[in-house]
């Protein structure tokens, strides 16, 4: 069964979610506030949390951060908090995933859905499973990425996407199409997710964040890996 932390401290919307999910057959905790949450997220591990940002006690930024000092599990932030500025901290902290209240259920499980699936180990054709550059080499079996001899560590979100690139290199693949594998979503409104996360994959990955050599961008269009 798949474990969801629901963070909120709207009442009415905690009971919806939990309704829903277990209508779904998920299990499902619910913490009001953000100490709670890390502690339950501790206890109870979690596959999939779903965040509001404005809880009582701090701001739910600082609870991504917390969690993402040890773990990887997928973070879907809940807000009504209308700023890009806003969703690009969230994102930038570690979340997976921005839904903007109000929501629709429906596209809300869709976004869990594809945040489980992300998380899910896909074994890669064996031609596939070991990407190897100049400046960093990728086990895509391991979910391992290596830089100068040290570890990177990527998120699930970033490991997916950077998996549909590396595993088609040389080919232009479509905002489009990875907004609808990444996010389950392909709104073209979605496209400032795939700038953010693309930035963070060259600043963990190129050695020149600002020419990237492997991550390239097709203005317009999507985005391609050259190996």
């Amino acid at each position: 069964m798949t474990r969801v932390l629901v963070v909120e401290d709207d009442p009415q919307l905690v009971r919806a979610l939990v309704l829903n999910l277990q209508a779904r057959h998920y299990g499902v905790d619910a913490a009001p506030d953000g100490a709670t949450a890390l502690r339950l997220a501790a206890a109870r591990q979690p596959d999939v949390v779903l965040l509001d940002l404005g809880l009582p006690d701090m701001d739910g930024v600082a609870v991504i951060k917390g969690l993402r000092g040890w773990t990887r599990v997928p973070i879907l932030v809940l807000s009504a908090r209308q700023g890009s500025d806003e969703k690009v901290a969230a994102l930038d902290a570690g979340a997976d995933d921005y839904v903007t209240k109000p929501f629709s259920m429906n596209e809300l499980l869709a976004r869990l859905r594809a945040a489980v699936r992300r998380t899910e180990d896909t074994p890669a054709g064996p031609a596939a499973t070991l990407v190897e550059t100049e400046d960093f080499t990728l086990d895509l079996l391991a979910k391992r990425a290596v830089r100068d001899g040290k570890d990177v560590r990527l998120t699930p979100t970033e490991w997916h996407l950077l998996e549909i690139l590396v595993t088609s290199p040389g080919r232009l693949i479509t905002q489009k199409h990875l907004l609808n594998e990444v996010w389950g979503v392909s709104q073209s409104s979605k496209t400032n997710y795939l700038r953010v996360y693309m930035a963070r994959l060259r600043r963990k990955l190129e050695k020149d964040p600002a020419r990237p050599r492997y991550l390239i961008t097709e203005p317009g269009m999507g985005y391609r890996f050259e190996g």
